[in-house]
Formats: structure tokens, C-alpha cells, sequence
């Protein structure tokens, strides 16, 4: 009967279509559920948690993945990392926020600024050093974990403030250096390694995992995402970064490489491969030393290549949060020897690993007590199978099974009776909280057969709020980057806005020219302004948003120094400058800029009023001039082009340049340059000079020679955009050899005195440092002074 009844199940279950029952054949292969399949390619458990740190089992439910991000961690790791990430702070404060500069940054109040929100003002210079000063100490109090949250309140407020207040001075690192401050302000970083940790009970030294995991997220989306954007077909071509390997940390690579090669190999590809793939090697413990120096060297090299401040030393400040969480306690073993060392780690991290333990095994006791129930479901199942309505889900086990089940029952028993030990685990406060989070299952009898004693530990509201909050902002940091198809009113020719972009070093821009033209439209008067005035940087040229709120705050100093000269009473030559301008003006700007080697070209329609132009954040820029995308094969034939002018002589040079039909382009040509030829490549021009009746035709392939020192225009009349070369010789160094100026001084030893050089370059850089602290802390005692005793404030001013 027993054979009829378990062959009959496998019939209807493995066969349902046969009426009969087949004998089963022991040579046909088992077939197996894709669910079955699945889970045997996985590795264990067990195997995957000595890799990730825990199992696959936390990610089953919400439920699970929440107890997880509160699992009892060691702070020791994290607290080193904030008091690093501190003390970079600190320091960029000083010299990339501009403290030691902050008169001449934020002292004129002409000075154009470039806010997120438009129409935000900065403060008068008093309030913005008191500003930057609280910013300083909120970074002093995150170094040294000294009231750590009100510290970081006081570092994050400003610094956000500031950073919508100019989008100037907008890059990646600024953005992280925000981010990660927030993301510190929610941990427990203060827990070690901090004047705080003192005022923590021995019991309440841990912090929860999510503290490390949303901060290795964070950093790990920092290399994975710039690896993403390297993936760009003009990364991976080698147009990017030209000409890098001409710096000296590139110099071991030219004992085996030319330097087109490590442009090209090191510069490009392994940048890609390394910002792609260096976050997975740096998870994992056989991997992680090697990708440390990697990046440790990578970064190292940043910090000498570019002007990005403490951005490489933060990247270094906080890598060993990959590492295990005890690091610093092992590091401190060697110091102060093994018997302290012992005494100081069963403070913390024996217990949290005790408590590490008890979780472990409670987990484990859990997992086999579903085993055990589900088998005991089975046989229950089978043994009723003839009472019942479902027989056809009866199983009938063996004697061998069911002694196999019952040695396993005494055994989950043995593990149950454990559960009594595991109060020990935690403090009588931690007890409490179990006790009133868990449901306890009591063991029953069911025929003979024990049930072990297990619980279910659940998980508050306001722990699965803060878990819903950091998976939130992981979704944020991978969607940012790519949500520019939103904010399109900041978009250029490439996505921006830059800050969130992580397109580190992907675009390169050169722009050779900048004409601000202001016509007056009352008297119909053109005036050409200084691209320079009221303004630090250009980096508002390449972008629509900006564009526009520089010509807003152009007009109105324009009409302040207006009504300031009528009012003061100036020199009538230059009051009578001032009266004549109108209040009804027109701005055009007309930017002509390269990226990544292509044709110079217009960013900006000039003939369009920036005034009266339409801009909004969600909508294209109207008056942004598209990429010329086709011209892009181009460049390997400029690079060629241009190779074979500098082989001309020493003095020669090229200029290429496009533009599109109906546009006109008014060149000088200096006098100090000869032998100037204008080359068309593509399209079909008309070239005319200012005393010329009448313009001359120029073709493809065709080219003219140009005369110095005159003005003329160059009108595309093709119906597609024209392609122009102008090559010319330098004629300044040219003329000072031939007529033997240096060979004479050279003859007569006028030598000019040499200034003193440097044995150690850093040491300059050092004594720069040290200059910078020292105008900080004079701002700050002049504010003091200004506040305190209503001294007046004195400011540098920018000479051109």
C-alpha cells in the first residue's frame, strides 16, 4: 500500500497525463524547476557571507534588509574616517572655498555672481566672513567629533548656501563634499575617536550598518559613474585629455611608451577601466590591498595634474571604509602592545563582536528551524494522507527518513534550549527592547514530534522610515547623473548642470574668443565691454543659463555707474561717457569655443538679444548654437594638418575654424603676424576688408592671403557650414632673432638678475598654505573688529 500510494503521488505529480502507474526509470535525468536550478548556480550561504558580510537571506524581504542595515557594527573605521574627512575640510575651507580670498571674492558688490536660484544676493562682506567662519568651525567640530551634529549643522548650512549661491564655482567634488557631509550628520561617527565618544556608554558604542553601507555607496557611485561617463566615444578616442603626458608624473611611462601612447593607453583607457571597476575590487578582501595602491597612486597623480584641491586627499581620507570595520584597533595593537591593546578592544569590538555572534547563531538556529518545520509539514501531511481531502500531496517517508528526522528534532531541540542563553547576549536595556520587539514561539508536541523555540525579531517604523530614506537617495545618485533630459534649460552642448554630472575631465574646452557687444538703441550706438568685467572666471561663456544672467547684471552696473557718475559729479568727459547711454539697451555675446578638438565654432547665436531672449529650466536653450557633430571625423585630418605646419619653422601656426550658413565672422589680424592665409575646407565663403567695394569668392580648396593689421569679414553663403584654416607665422620671436637682440645680450652678458629657485618645489606650495591661514584669520579679526567696534573694513581690489 505504501508503494502504490507514493508511486501514485509521483504519477499525478511528475506525469499527470498517464493513468497508469509507470515504473519509474532510474537512467531518466531528474528535471529540476528553474527556481531549483537557480538557487544550485548560487553560491551558499555560507560562502557568500565570508565574501559580502552577510546572506542572501537578508535580502529576501524589507523586513530582512532593514534588520540588516541595523546590525551591530564596530565605529572605529567610520570615526577615523570622519575625523579625516574633517580635518580636508577644514583645509579646502581655507583654500578652495576661498577664505583666504573671500574680499576679493565676495567683497565688490558688482561683482557678477551666478546663483541657482535667480535673484539671490550675497551678503555684505561682514556677514559672509561670519558665514564662512561658523563654516570653518563646523568643520573643526567634524574633525575633532565635538558636539558632532550641532558641528555638522553648522559646517553643512553655509556650505550648501554658498554653493547655490554661484554656480561658478559648481564641480563635482563641491557637490560630493556637501553630500557625504549630510550622509556623516545622520551616523554615528562620532561614536570613536572623538571628544563625544566619552560621553557614550559602553553599551551603546556600536553603530548601525547602514552608516558604512550608505557611505560606501556613496564613494562607490563616485568611481562606478565617472567610469560610466568615460564610456563616451570621445573618451574612449582619445579626444578628451590631449597632450597630459607632457607632465612629469607621466615620466616612468616614457621609458616604454611615446607620449601619443600614454595619452592614449594610460590618460584614457585605463582611467576608464580603472573608474569602472575599481569600487568592485576595493569590496572584496582579496582584491582590496592591490586596488588601494592603485588608488592611492591614481589619486596621488590627480593631486599633482590638476587644480581640483582637496578632492584626491578626501578620496584617500576615506578609502579605508571599504576595510574591515576594526582597523584602527589593530593598527592601535602595535602601539601599545598587546596587553593594553586587549584590555581597550574588550570595550568594543569583542562585544559588538559577542553581539555579531548571537545574531549569527540565532539566524542560523532560525533557518534550521524552517527546515525542520517544513519537513515536519511533509510527513504530517503524509501520515494523514488517508483522512484527508488532499492525497494527492501526501508523501509517505521511510523509516531510515523519519529516524534521520527525529535525530534531527532532538537536535533543533538541543539548539532551542540555547535560546535561553541568548539574554546573555545583550545588556538588560537591549533585553527590554527585544523582548518588546519579538514574538516568542513555544515549543508544542504534535504526535510525538517536538517544535523548537524560535523568534521573530521585528523591526520598528521608524527604522524601516531611515531604510526608505537611504534607498532613496541611492536611487537619486544613480539617476542624477543621467536626469538632464529634465533640466534641459542647463544644458549646453554636453548635459550639465556640471555639479552632479561625475563627467570628471570627459569634456575639454577651449575657448579662444569672447565679444560682449551693448547697443545702445536710442542713439543706435555700439559698445564692445571687456568679456573680464565684473566677472571671475569664463566659465559662464559655456553655458546658456549663466549667459543670461550675465547680461542681466552687466545692464545694471552699467546703469549704476551711471547714475553714479551724473551724481558725483565727474570729470565732464566722463560724465557726458555715462549720460549718453540710454536705458534702453540690447546685449549680444558671441563665444567661439572648441570641444575636444573639433572646429572652433559660436556657442551663442549672436543676433539674438540676450535681454529679451527666453530661458527656462525645462525647456532647450533658444539661443544655443547645436554641436557640429559632422565635422567630428575631422579631427584626425586637423591633427595631421597641424603637424605638418608646426614643420614648417618654429613660428608657424594653425587656427581651424567653422561656422554656419547666413553667419559672419569679424577677425583682426594683429600686425605682429605674417604670412596669414585664409584655406577654406568645406562650404563656400565671401571674404571683404574694410576698404574693399566689393568681396572675393572663396571655394573649397581655395585660399588667399591676408593682410595684417586690418579688419575683415568672412560671410558663409553655402547651404551647409563652412570650414576655414588660418595659418600664420608668429612674427614677435622671429623679429627679435633676426635683428639679434638676444645674441647681442648674450655677447654683452646683460643677464637680468635670476630670482632664486626652489630646492623643493613643495615647499613653496607650503609657504603659499601658510600665507593663505594667516589673510584667513585676518578676515576674521577684521569682522570681529567691524562688529564689535564698528571698524571699518579694508578689501583688496582685482587689477587686471
Amino acid at each position: 500500500m505504501r508503494q502504490r500510494l507514493k508511486c501514485s503521488n509521483v504519477a499525478e505529480k511528475s506525469a499527470p497525463k498517464y493513468r497508469g502507474c509507470a515504473e519509474p526509470d532510474e537512467n531518466k535525468p531528474e528535471i529540476k524547476s528553474w527556481t531549483v536550478q537557480l538557487s544550485e548556480m548560487l553560491p551558499s550561504d555560507k560562502a557568500f557571507e565570508e565574501v559580502c558580510g552577510f546572506r542572501l537571506g537578508d535580502l529576501k524581504s524589507y523586513e530582512k534588509f532593514v534588520a540588516l542595515m541595523y546590525r551591530s557594527t564596530n565605529p572605529a573605521s567610520l570615526g577615523v574616517a570622519r575625523a579625516l574627512f574633517g580635518l580636508c575640510m577644514v583645509i579646502d575651507i581655507v583654500e578652495e572655498r576661498g577664505f583666504s580670498d573671500i574680499d576679493l571674492k565676495w567683497g565688490d558688490p558688482m561683482t557678477c555672481h551666478f546663483p541657482l536660484i535667480h535673484g539671490m544676493k550675497p551678503p555684505r562682506l561682514p556677514w559672509t566672513i561670519a558665514l564662512y567662519t561658523l563654516m570653518w568651525l563646523g568643520a573643526g567640530g567634524i574633525m575633532i567629533g565635538f558636539s558632532f551634529k550641532l558641528a555638522c549643522g553648522c559646517f553643512l548650512l553655509p556650505y550648501w548656501y554658498f554653493f547655490i549661491l554661484d554656480k561658478m564655482n559648481w564641480n563635482n567634488h563641491s557637490y560630493l563634499y556637501g553630500v557625504v557631509a549630510i550622509l556623516f550628520w545622520g551616523t554615528g561617527a562620532n561614536k570613536y575617536f572623538s571628544l563625544d565618544a566619552k560621553s557614550y556608554k559602553s553599551g551603546d558604542n556600536s553603530v548601525p550598518l547602514w552608516n558604512y553601507f550608505i557611505l560606501k555607496f556613496q564613494f562607490f557611485a563616485l568611481y562606478f559613474l565617472a567610469g560610466l561617463k568615460k564610456s563616451s566615444k570621445e573618451w574612449l578616442d582619445g579626444y578628451a585629455m590631449m597632450n597630459l603626458s607632457r607632465h612629469w608624473v607621466f615620466d616612468p611611462f616614457k621609458v616604454f611608451l611615446s607620449t601619443d601612447q600614454i595619452d592614449f593607453l594610460i590618460v584614457h583607457w585605463f582611467a576608464f577601466l580603472f573608474d569602472l571597476t575599481v569600487g568592485f575590487w576595493m569590496l572584496f578582501d582579496r582584491t582590496r590591498l592591490p586596488a588601494m595602491v592603485f588608488c592611492t597612486s591614481f589619486h596621488l597623480m590627480n593631486s599633482r595634474l590638476f587644480h581640483i584641491g582637496m578632492f584626491p586627499y578626501v578620496c584617500l581620507a576615506t578609502m579605508p571604509l571599504f576595510c574591515h570595520v576594526d582597523w584602527p584597533m589593530k593598527i592601535k595593537g602595535w602601539f601599545v602592545g598587546r596587553s593594553k591593546c586587549d584590555l581597550q578592544s574588550n570595550q568594543v569590538p569583542d562585544e559588538n563582536q559577542h553581539k555579531n555572534q548571537c545574531y549569527n547563531r540565532i539566524g542560523k538556529s532560525m533557518e534550521q528551524s524552517d527546515n525542520f518545520i517544513s519537513k515536519e509539514k511533509k510527513y504530517f501531511s503524509g501520515e494523514a494522507a488517508s483522512k484527508t481531502e488532499t492525497q494527492s500531496d501526501a508523501v509517505e517517508t521511510s523509516d531510515d527518513e523519519r529516524n534521520q528526522e527525529d535525530s534531527n528534532a532532538s537536535k533543533y531541540q538541543d539548539d532551542s534550549m540555547e535560546e535561553s542563553d541568548h539574554h546573555n547576549c545583550f545588556s538588560k536595556q537591549e533585553q527590554k527592547e527585544l523582548n518588546g520587539k519579538s514574538t516568542p514561539v513555544h515549543p508544542k508536541h504534535a504526535h510525538g514530534r517536538k517544535k523548537r523555540l524560535f523568534r521573530k525579531l521585528n523591526v520598528t517604523k521608524k527604522q524601516k522610515t531611515v531604510v526608505g530614506l537611504l534607498l532613496f537617495h541611492v536611487f537619486m545618485q544613480l539617476f542624477l547623473p543621467y536626469s538632464h533630459f529634465i533640466t534641459k534649460g542647463y544644458n549646453n552642448w554636453v548635459p550639465g548642470l556640471y555639479g552632479y554630472s561625475w563627467d570628471m575631465m570627459v569634456h575639454s574646452w577651449d575657448t579662444i574668443l569672447v565679444v560682449i557687444k551693448i547697443h545702445d538703441n536710442v542713439h543706435n550706438e555700439d559698445h564692445y565691454l571687456d568679456p573680464q568685467a565684473w566677472v571671475q572666471g569664463d566659465r559662464w561663456s559655456k553655458h546658456g543659463d549663466m549667459v543670461k544672467q550675465y547680461a542681466h547684471c552687466l545692464k545694471d552696473n552699467l546703469m549704476s555707474e551711471r547714475q553714479k557718475a551724473l551724481k558725483t559729479g565727474q570729470q565732464p568727459s566722463v560724465a557726458d561717457h555715462w549720460a549718453r547711454l540710454s536705458n534702453n539697451l540690447s546685449i549680444y555675446i558671441d563665444v567661439w569655443c572648441s570641444l575636444n578638438g573639433r572646429f572652433l565654432q559660436r556657442v551663442f547665436n549672436p543676433k539674438l538679444d540676450l535681454l529679451t531672449a527666453e530661458w527656462h529650466p525645462f525647456q532647450p536653450v533658444s539661443y544655443l548654437m547645436p554641436l557640429m557633430t559632422q565635422f567630428s571625423s575631422y579631427r584626425n585630418k586637423l591633427d595631421e594638418i597641424q603637424r605638418a605646419v608646426y614643420s614648417w619653422s618654429n613660428y608657424t601656426d594653425v587656427l581651424f575654424v567653422a561656422d554656419y550658413p547666413g553667419m559672419e565672422l569679424e577677425n583682426y589680424i594683429d600686425r605682429d603676424l605674417s604670412n596669414v592665409t585664409l584655406t577654406v575646407l568645406e562650404g563656400q565663403v565671401i571674404y571683404t576688408e574694410d576698404d574693399w567695394q566689393q568681396g572675393v569668392t572663396i571655394s573649397k580648396g581655395n585660399h588667399l592671403e591676408i593682410s595684417p593689421g586690418k579688419f575683415h569679414n568672412v560671410q558663409t553663403i553655402s547651404f551647409h557650414p563652412a570650414c576655414l584654416m588660418y595659418t600664420f607665422t608668429n612674427g614677435t620671436k622671429q623679429r627679435l632673432e633676426r635683428e639679434g637682440y638676444i645674441f647681442q645680450a648674450m655677447e654683452r652678458r646683460i643677464e637680468p638678475p635670476e630670482k632664486p629657485k626652489d630646492v623643493f618645489p613643495i615647499l613653496k606650495e607650503m609657504r603659499y598654505k601658510l600665507n593663505a591661514w594667516k589673510r584667513t584669520l585676518g578676515h576674521i579679526a577684521d569682522a570681529f573688529f567691524y562688529f564689535a567696534y564698528d571698524v571699518p573694513m579694508l578689501r583688496r581690489v582685482q587689477v587686471n
